[in-house]
């Protein structure tokens, strides 16, 4: 379970209205029978077995079960080459495409009478108006979402962006196609390479870049490249991120975590654990919101958006500029006091052929090239 054990893949959502009871009984989840034409059923069920819905004060957790119907795909390659054959068998010379579609739809209707529905889990929280789904999956959490309007309760994503009623920006390289995605994830991410807090993973890293031409995964070390990348104009779509013991992968569109995986204490009650272990994510958040707060979005002069700080010099050789700098302005000093003394010195003769060769040397000269 994902929310209380290993690691956890995490969205946020604003809760935008709700009644004042949330009865999760009335779209309890309803197996598929068998026989039955329905090939999708879905619903809520308690994170634990006969466990209450409301665990706290405006606190809720639950499941979302989703049971598909489908046939085995192998199964229905290896009938629709039976089927296939039966027909050439018969004396048709051959099989066409649109017949084989018949054909395919036929070996589905026929081994979907014995199949076994899969089924697929996914948790969530409703902690007063925060939704937390234990998911980034972008088709699992529309049916949660889903769900919810069921009993009621109307949610859309939760971004820095959506909470400051910011509004989107433009790039010449992507574009957010989802609800509650934006550039400005990514101009976010941008601005927190760097950073002392919130590093980017240097050794077993993780980035995705978008260029105009190409996306890009990098793996291993991928500090000098990214930064190449980034340097000529590329979006960063998305880091494996460290933020003291806690790693994760953060989704810069969508403002998302996958892989987070916190440290908690032991506990006698599956309850109290959840707790602690809603607290660390919301230490997670709130860091990233915070941080999102501080650096912005917008574009940045290149050295600041890359946080490219140099390093500083030693002392030894600061101390060794330091006594350079002072012996150049001595020496400087010493001859401009000998050329005052020479000529306070020299007899000024008018006309004379000193004076004259003096003078032919300080006119500038122009040289023409034949």
């Amino acid at each position: 379970m994902p929310l209380l054990t290993g690691s956890v893949s995490l969205s946020r959502f604003n809760v935008i209205s709700k009644p004042p009871s949330l009865d999760f009984d009335s779209a309890h989840f309803r197996e598929i029978a068998p026989g039955s034409e329905v090939r999708e059923s879905a619903g809520f069920v308690p994170l634990e077995i006969e466990a209450p819905w409301e665990v706290g004060t405006e606190r809720y957790v639950f499941r979302v079960r989703i049971d598909r119907l489908r046939p085995d795909p192998v199964a229905v390659k290896e009938r629709v080459k039976q089927l296939v054959q039966a027909e050439l068998d018969s004396g048709m010379p051959f099989v066409g495409p649109k017949k084989r579609k018949r054909l395919k739809e036929m070996a589905e209707e026929e081994l979907i009478l014995s199949a076994v529905p899969s089924s697929r889990f996914i948790e969530a929280c409703l902690d007063g108006d925060v939704l937390h789904v234990a998911s980034s999956a972008k088709n699992v959490l529309g049916i949660v979402l889903a769900q919810l309007r069921r009993i009621g309760v109307i949610a859309e994503a939760k971004t820095p962006w959506a909470d400051r009623g910011e509004p989107e920006i433009e790039s010449d390289i992507i574009e957010a196609k989802e609800p509650g995605e934006s550039v400005r994830g990514c101009r976010f991410l941008r601005n927190l390479v760097g950073d002392r807090e919130v590093l980017i993973e240097p050794e077993s890293g993780y980035v995705r870049l978008q260029t105009h031409d190409a996306r890009i995964t990098l793996t291993g070390g991928v500090l000098p490249e990214m930064h190449r990348l980034l340097e000529a104009g590329a979006e960063i779509l998305g880091a494996k991120m460290i933020t003291g013991e806690t790693r994760f992968r953060f989704d810069a569109m969508s403002f998302r975590l996958s892989g987070l995986r916190v440290e908690t204490g032991r506990h006698e009650h599956w309850i109290e654990l959840l707790d602690e272990r809603l607290d660390r994510f919301n230490t997670v958040w709130d860091l990233l919101d915070g941080k999102y707060g501080t650096l912005g979005t917008e574009r940045e002069s290149r050295a600041r958006r890359l946080r490219i700080v140099p390093h500083p010099p030693p002392a030894e050789a600061m101390a060794a500029e330091a006594i350079a700098a002072e012996d150049m302005s001595t020496e400087a000093t010493s001859t401009e006091a000998m050329l005052t003394e020479n000529r306070s010195s020299t007899p000024a003769t008018e006309g004379s052929a000193d004076e004259s060769a003096a003078s032919a040397d300080d006119t500038p000269r122009e040289v023409t090239h034949g």
